[in-house]
Formats: C-alpha cells, sequence, structure tokens
C-alpha cells in the first residue's frame, strides 16, 4: 500500500499479532483438549485441522488482497462484504460448535479473558497508521474508537478473576462493554469505506484491503469477535460444570 513501509515496525505489527494469536489459538486448543482428558489423537487432530484451516483463511485473504479483490467497490456483492460475512460466520461457527464447547468449557476465564489483550498493542499500531496518513482519524482512539479500553481491561480483569476478586458478573459485564467497543470500531470501519464514505472522501477506509492490513478485519477482529462470544459460552455453563470442568 502507497506509504507504507514493509520496515516499519508498526506496519509489521500486522503481521506479528495474527500470526501470534494463531500460535495462542493452538495453545489453547491443546491445554483445553489436554484438561478435557481428550484421546491424545483427537487432541493431535484438533492441533492439526486447527493450523490448516486457519493457514488457509489467512492465506487467501492475504491473496484477495494482494491482488485488488477486494478493491473492487463496484462489484455485486462488494467482495469486502462477502468478507465480512465470512468472519462473522467463522467466529460464530468456532464458538458454537463442539470445538467452541470444549474451548469455552475446558479454559480458564482468565484466559479467555486475557487473551483479548491483544487489542492493545494493536489499537497502538493503529494510532501509528493514523500518524502515517494511512488510516483514517475515526479508526483511532483519536478519534472513535475506544477498543483500546478493552485491551487495557483484559489484562487487569483476568487478574482479579484469576486470583479469586471478582465472579461471573464482572466477566459478564466486561464483555458486554468489550463487545460493544468491537461493534462500535467495526461499524465506523464499514460506513468509512467507499462504499459508504460516511466521513468524506478524504477520511476512506480502504487500508485493510491491501496486505497486511487486511489481516486486522479477517484475523483480528475475527479473533476478537470470536473470543466474546466464547466467553458468553463459557457463562451459559453452569456453577457445578464450571467447577467441575475447570478445576
Amino acid at each position: 500500500m502507497p506509504g507504507a513501509s514493509w520496515t516499519d515496525p508498526a506496519v509489521l505489527a500486522f503481521i506479528a499479532i495474527p500470526i501470534g494469536l494463531v500460535f495462542a489459538l493452538l495453545w489453547c486448543v491443546d491445554a483445553a483438549w489436554k484438561h478435557l482428558d481428550e484421546p491424545p489423537s483427537e487432541r493431535h487432530r484438533a492441533l492439526a485441522v486447527t493450523a490448516v484451516l486457519a493457514a488457509a483463511w489467512m492465506g487467501v485473504t492475504w491473496m484477495a488482497a494482494d491482488r485488488g479483490v477486494l478493491r473492487q467497490w463496484d462489484a455485486t456483492p462488494p467482495p469486502l462484504a462477502m468478507l465480512f460475512v465470512g468472519i462473522v460466520a467463522l467466529a460464530i461457527a468456532i464458538a458454537f460448535t463442539d470445538y467452541g464447547r470444549r474451548l469455552a468449557t475446558g479454559l480458564p476465564f482468565a484466559v479467555l479473558i486475557a487473551l483479548q489483550g491483544f487489542r492493545l498493542p494493536l489499537e497502538m499500531a493503529m494510532h501509528e497508521m493514523y500518524e502515517r496518513g494511512i488510516m483514517p482519524i475515526q479508526l483511532s482512539y483519536s478519534g472513535r474508537n475506544f477498543d483500546v479500553l478493552t485491551g487495557v481491561s483484559a489484562f487487569v480483569v483476568a487478574w482479579l478473576v484469576a486470583t479469586g476478586r471478582a465472579g461471573r458478573g464482572l466477566v459478564a459485564a466486561w464483555n458486554v462493554c468489550g463487545l460493544a467497543l468491537l461493534v462500535n470500531v467495526v461499524t465506523i470501519a464499514v460506513l468509512s469505506t467507499p462504499l459508504f464514505a460516511y466521513f468524506g472522501e478524504e477520511r476512506l477506509n480502504v487500508f485493510v484491503t491491501y496486505p497486511p492490513f487486511v489481516w486486522l478485519p479477517a484475523v483480528m477482529v475475527l479473533a476478537a469477535f470470536a473470543g466474546h462470544l466464547l466467553v458468553f459460552r463459557a457463562l451459559h455453563v453452569s456453577p457445578r460444570e464450571e467447577r467441575h470442568s475447570r478445576e
């Protein structure tokens, strides 16, 4: 993308964070399957499928951005809109299938919450993109994006839960607020595309249609949304089942 340098640490963050999230997911799968006493063959299969599908999704979205597919604004339906549909569908599949059940019941609340801490370095990198003129201001915390609060609070809430200083009530409240902040910035991002240009032609969100920034919605928004859904699913486990699965 014009104006972006591959040697810029802030640009490289859009590669490092998504790859880190994939490794974090693999660690979570391994830990959850072990905690639930799943047979080693099932655990290895889950790890392999997770790695292959994650690599395929990241590869396809990267190529779509690199070849300009996502910048076909006049297409019907717009490819970028189909990407967002795919993100929502994948997040729901991750959270509400048997795969999600194992993650929600096999991992402590503190882990599920702390994983959302990646949004802190992400928001810092996004702010750097705004300062470089690559991203419009409304998508940064200098504008209308307050998702940095979720990243900061994730570590605090995770620590409170892990040390027994907070319970399900705080987890539920934090999760609702975090999801609301995520919906807020995604809505702003969509309204900022050339399809709507709600904030003006000079403040368009087109940088996510180029690599590596395509992994912002394709991987990082997906991870944040799926993570909130997993916390909601974990909250619906009864306290007795929770103690049994998390001890």
